[in-house]
């Protein structure tokens, strides 16, 4: 079975034929670094990291390139240093650096690439300077606009019509524009801002031209899938398809569009003010990482997704469960399961291949096949024992591992003595702890809740 993706260029699910399958390219629009990422930041980390993996698993782990770059010259992160009266680059190295942290606690692999903004100033000034030369580019008030009325296909991605397009949101009005949906390429830097030197002056790029400078140093001209959230199609992702065309003479820029769909947070949207602003960091205080992924997987990466800390709950027993099974069965060598492969293969189909995950774990004697489709979905990436032991959720709060052994031997001793109130509030207190016992033949184990 091909992989088959949903192309939100044609607006349908097609086969996927790489350009090049012993060079498939993918880029992923990342992190503009200013603060901690949030919940709906993770949300497009995680889904095109199981796109990676199954790539890699297609098609060989070295015949897939992925990039995804990391914006570190921008308004907001001018604005937050302001604020904070942080150097810019204490602000972005640190928060880029609590970024990579906190989605690998999520299981993503790293990119092959990760692009700064600020080391592709050259690569940018370049391609605004061809965009000018070919008239679709022009200088005001030491502004450079891209000239959308010189792309006929502007608007093609998103599916949106003029009158759409200039009443967005996100268009800014500026008495320098010829026209009100023309974007800014490059812009004039003031001394207490970054800025480098260009022939329309000290400035420093827009938003938009970064990605495509980017993306064509590190994967080409055209290559062959850029994903990113669904709030980007427009205008980022337009302006990126127009500005990219017009300086490479009509060529194709893409082949295969990809977006994940909205975040919500508990049934609303996520804002600081009704206190449902999650963050990755605050998140993994409380839950493994495995955990908050799964609850983002649970639900079609194109859907909308109402993500709930009774979700997260729900997820981490789930995988107790799958844990559970790989405890109970002996480990050997093993492809992923057909059916998870194919699950996957159907548009990254998430909540059916957990539901076949489920299925090996009640089948008994397929631990091996478990592990290999785990990786594929980036779980069950931690030893059993150190699951159930709280060790694969980072957090070091409460009784160690030494205490709680300890106790239990306490328990134990009250126990032979016949001291049944000490031993059962040893237990209590091993239980108000979070802590699980179980009494078996064996001996006494223990897991944390």
């Amino acid at each position: 079975m091909p992989i088959q993706l949903f192309n939100t260029l044609k607006r349908i699910k097609e086969d996927f034929v790489p350009i090049d399958p012993e060079r498939v390219r993918m880029y992923v629009c990342g992190p503009t670094v200013y603060d901690f990422a949030h919940i709906g930041n993770a949300r497009p980390v995680v889904a095109f990291d199981i796109l990676y993996r199954l790539l890699r698993e297609t098609y060989g782990v070295d015949h897939v390139i992925y990039a995804r770059n990391i914006t570190d010259v921008d308004d907001k992160i001018i604005a937050r240093a302001a604020e904070s009266g942080e150097k810019i680059g204490d602000l972005t190295q640190r928060t880029e650096l609590a970024f990579l942290d906190d989605m690998g606690s999520l299981g993503a692999m790293v990119p092959d690439i990760q692009p700064r903004a600020t080391e592709h100033i050259a690569g940018m000034v370049t391609m605004i300077a061809d965009l000018i030369k070919s008239g679709h580019a022009y200088v005001a008030e030491d502004h450079v606009l891209f000239n959308v009325s010189s792309y006929d296909d502007y608007g093609h991605l998103s599916g949106r019509n003029r009158d759409e397009m200039i009443a967005g949101a996100r268009v800014e009005i500026a008495p320098y524009k010829q026209d009100p949906a023309d974007f800014v390429l490059w812009k004039p830097s003031a001394e207490d801002q970054p800025g480098w030197d260009s022939p329309w002056g000290r400035g420093r790029p827009g938003w938009h031209i970064e990605c495509s400078a980017m993306s064509e140093k590190h994967l080409g001209r055209t290559f062959d899938i850029h994903g990113g959230g669904q709030d980007l199609i427009f205008p980022h992702h337009e302006n990126e398809v127009a500005q990219s065309t017009c300086a490479h003479g009509g060529e194709t820029f893409v082949n295969y569009w990809l977006h994940n769909g909205y975040v919500m947070v508990e049934g609303e949207k996520m804002s600081k003010s009704l206190g449902n602003f999650y963050t990755v960091h605050d998140l993994l205080d409380e839950f493994p990482g495995e955990a908050i992924r799964l609850a983002l997987l649970k639900t079609h990466y194109r859907k909308p997704l109402d993500f709930t800390k009774g979700g997260l709950q729900n997820a981490k027993m789930d995988l107790d469960k799958l844990y559970r099974a790989l405890k109970e069965t002996p480990a050997q060598s093993s492809a992923p399961s057909n059916k998870v492969m194919e699950a996957l293969k159907d548009d990254l189909n998430t909540p059916l291949a957990m539901t076949y995950m489920f299925e090996l774990a009640q089948g008994g004697g397929a631990r091996d096949q478990l592990l290999a489709s785990g990786k594929l979905l980036g779980i069950l990436q931690h030893d059993p024992e150190d699951w159930f032991k709280g060790k694969a959720s980072g957090d070091d709060g409460g009784l160690s591992d030494t205490d709680i052994d300890d106790l239990i031997e306490k328990r134990k001793q009250a126990r032979v003595d016949k001291d049944f109130a000490l031993s059962d509030s040893l237990r209590d207190e091993l239980q108000n702890q979070g802590i699980i016992l179980e009494d078996g033949a064996q001996g006494t184990t223990w897991r944390r809740s």
